[in-house]
């Protein structure tokens, strides 16, 4: 009997120190990731608080001055910004191919995902094939060969251009992701639709659309992201009177020392727009990108 006291006792220490560790070592783990976020984000708030210095006070120091020198902090930067109708057009220009850019991917990518995923038709094996051949082709190759093809359409230079070639580029990536994400639909709500009476808008409509939001806002998160960030594709073909803010700041920095103010304040503003964008949708992204992992 007092053997076996001793034996759960013991088990009960085991226990007792078990949970103590397992809380200790999740506390220092949140600490670790905390701290690793904290070093993360100096970068993003440097730029912030570059953004909101004088220009002559770059040359007494680095950012972090403004601790012991909050006088330096100013507004001024961002009216100046907003007063360089180069930067203020290129911004709007940059809302202008991102947004369809974005949904029309989006859009067509669904589409054609459903119809990949769950409508029978002939030749939807070989054309899924190519779709994933054509995620291997590298935009750099085919540069050239859509300028030339822009000239003779005489669309060349102008914003439509850019929106179509990222539009048909982001497509594949689009296509094979939703597929593969509707594929997962279980077939018998599919059947039950169908026994009702719904046709295949309606389905893609009323079933698939609200099941595969996660991945949807995942693929919006992404391609925001890249045409927003992208300057080679907006480099070859954008003008003057078309080129994104990414085009924009890079001509600025021909002027470095002139136009620093202006830099730092369009490089933040060109930065917090993806941020809000992907904050605002962080819990699809999460549920989209884990999707699948646990059955």
């Amino acid at each position: 009997m007092t053997a076996r006291t001793d034996i759960v006792t013991a088990a009960a220490r085991r226990g007792i120190a078990a949970r103590i560790a397992a809380r200790a070592g999740n506390g220092v783990l949140q600490i670790v990731l905390i701290a690793i976020g904290l070093i993360w984000l100096v970068p993003t708030f440097g730029l912030l608080v570059e953004s909101l210095r004088n220009p002559s006070d770059y040359t007494s120091g680095g950012w972090w001055r403004v601790f012991s020198e909050p006088a330096q902090l100013t507004f001024a930067n961002y009216g100046h910004l907003l007063e360089n109708h180069v930067i203020t057009g290129s911004f709007l220009n940059t809302i202008e191919i991102t947004v369809p850019a974005t949904v029309f991917v989006v859009l067509f990518g669904s589409a054609a995902g459903y119809a990949f995923a769950w409508i029978d038709f002939p030749g939807r094996d070989v054309l899924f094939l190519v779709v994933i051949a054509l995620l291997v082709v590298p935009i750099q190759i085919a540069l050239i060969p859509v300028l030339k093809l822009y000239g003779l359409l005489g669309i060349s230079g102008s914003i439509l251009s850019v929106v179509i070639f990222h539009i048909s580029f982001g497509l594949p990536f689009a296509i094979f992701l939703l597929r593969n994400y509707f594929a997962g639909i279980p077939r018998d709500l599919m059947e039950a639709a169908r026994m009702d009476g719904a046709r295949e808008g309606r389905i893609f409509l009323r079933v698939i659309l609200p099941l595969g939001l996660p991945a949807i806002a995942s693929l919006g998160i992404f391609q925001f992201l890249w045409v927003w960030n992208d300057l080679l594709v907006a480099l070859v073909f954008s003008n003057a009177s078309s080129q994104p803010i990414t085009v924009a700041l890079a001509g600025q920095t021909r002027q470095f020392g002139n136009s620093i103010d202006v830099l730092s304040s369009g490089a933040f503003l060109s930065l917090i727009i993806p941020l809000i964008v992907f904050l605002a949708f962080q819990r699809f992204f999460v549920e989209g990108v884990t999707a699948g992992s646990v059955k």
